[in-house]
């Protein structure tokens, strides 16, 4: 049996309702057997800010980078505002891209999104990539997972759409062979 993964994820949504929290809930219920997901809250981290920042990073950031750390991948789930990432989301890399050991670093990431348009988060989430070249990230390219329409494929905030949910089992399917290959390489060196 292979060793098993510990995943950190985030949502870039603030309300609890939201099809992003769904997304990543329905995520977790279909993450491959051994794949553990440890949920990090990002919304009330104070917004970036140097002389905070001078002071000591806050102990909210502080646990979130340790976690990250610990983790051997990171799944982020992004809503897409205005064409690009939520502002807390945006937040939370500020903060975490200024720590030492910058938790991005050399890390296997998944990135999934939902809305309720047609193309499901595809222009945050290419933004979102962007981001993780400039952090060193390692995101997966394949399945993307851009969950358009969400309206309809969400019920009491359970996933319905069975397309959805093979993608996600897909998805965790392929982000566990990332991890586990990105952990191989790491031991040869």
């Amino acid at each position: 049996m292979s060793d098993p993964i510990k995943l950190a994820a985030f949502c870039g949504s603030l309300r609890k309702g939201s099809f992003n929290h769904m997304a990543l809930q329905a995520f977790i219920e279909r993450a491959p057997k051994g794949v553990s997901v440890e949920t990090i809250e990002i919304g009330d981290w104070p917004l970036y800010n140097a002389d905070i920042q001078a002071q000591g990073f806050p102990d909210k950031v502080q646990a979130a980078q340790k976690t990250m750390l610990a983790a051997d991948g990171l799944l982020i789930v992004t809503p897409e505002y205005n064409y690009g990432i939520s502002g807390v989301l945006k937040n939370a890399i500020d903060w975490l891209s200024r720590m030492t050991p910058q938790p991005f670093a050399g890390k296997t990431v998944g990135i999934m999104g939902a809305s309720g348009g047609v193309l499901g988060t595809a222009r945050a989430q290419y933004q979102l990539r962007q981001t993780l070249v400039f952090l060193d990230g390692r995101p997966i390219n394949k399945p993307e997972i851009m969950i358009g329409q969400a309206q309809n494929k969400f019920v009491d905030g359970k996933l319905t759409d069975e397309a959805t949910g093979k993608m996600l089992v897909d998805f965790g399917v392929a982000l566990a062979l990332a991890v586990r290959q990105a952990k191989a390489a790491a031991t040869v060196k």
